[in-house]
């Protein structure tokens, strides 16, 4: 039997570090769930995505306690919950303002808990988490409230799912030059090549099939998304550095953490979001 470089690529997945065909399962049902919460209820994903949000945010919570920061998790848990449903029912100036609350509400929390340079390290490693997780995921809810919005969160998801696997198939098969070395050793340049072509595909059947946008704007979408993408895994990948940690958590085998499926998505939601709204007019 000759080998190919698919088998090769297969036979080599082992130094990525992850149980391949557990993580293709996880990987694959959690796609099931979110194509089956989209288009049951928007209110069913929603949910799905508190849930989410509430996994990494415990995740960054016990990561950040490894250097004595403890962050204010129950006000946090609260207000993303308020930051997420208000966004979808009345739009972006309840995202702000829920937003407020909550950085002022991690304040007083921590404040009435005990005062000093704990306290104020704390609500900051609290903000920190607020603007990180809830407030990027509340542009998620922004294209939700949309008419077309599942449409959209589905192609917001299959294009950070393209990213990555992109990444991760040209990385094995063709990955020789380091992107950036001191901070995520395994991401190559060829690897950030494949999930730009990955993204383009999906971006132009996306944006021209499901949304039925211009061309152009599928192609915006595919030449942004691995740019933020990286930017937000590599960012993540400095925090996992300075905490000592390979992974977020274990909640999702194969996976690591539920952050660490989210660091991508992150930030590249509000860019997405941007795109969609104001792209169709600019390109008319």
């Amino acid at each position: 039997m000759v080998d190919s470089p698919l088998s090769d690529a297969v036979v080599r997945a082992p130094r990525t570090g992850r149980n391949l065909p557990v993580a293709i399962g996880v990987g694959v049902g959690l796609l099931l769930v979110v194509f089956g919460s989209l288009f049951i209820r928007k209110e069913v994903f929603i949910v799905f995505a508190l849930v989410a949000i509430g996994a990494a945010l415990w995740e960054l919570s016990h990561a950040f306690g490894r250097r004595g920061i403890h962050i204010p998790l129950l006000p946090l848990w609260v207000g993303s919950a308020g930051m997420l449903v208000s966004t979808y029912r009345a739009g972006s100036e309840a995202l702000m303002v829920s937003f407020v609350l909550t950085a002022a509400g991690l304040v007083v929390w921590r404040v009435v808990d005990g005062g000093g340079t704990g306290a104020v390290r704390d609500a900051a490693a609290g903000i920190f988490a607020a603007t990180y997780l809830p407030l990027m995921g509340g542009f998620v809810m922004l294209m939700l409230a949309a008419d077309d919005g599942h449409w959209q969160v589905l192609v917001f998801i299959l294009l950070a799912v393209a990213n990555d696997v992109g990444g991760f198939v040209a990385g094995v098969l063709f990955g020789k030059h380091p992107l950036a070395p001191s901070v995520s050793p395994k991401k190559s340049w060829e690897g950030l090549a494949g999930s730009f072509v990955l993204a383009m595909a999906v971006g132009l059947v996306g944006a021209v099939l499901l949304l039925d946008h211009n061309p152009v704007i599928g192609l915006a979408l595919g030449l942004l998304t691995p740019l933020t993408a990286t930017l937000g895994d590599l960012a993540e990948s400095m925090i996992k550095r300075d905490l000592e940690l390979k992974d977020m958590g274990s909640l999702l085998p194969g996976h690591g953490g539920v952050l660490d499926r989210l660091d991508s998505m992150l930030l590249t939601a509000p860019f997405v979001y941007l795109l969609l709204s104001v792209g169709p007019e600019l390109a008319a």
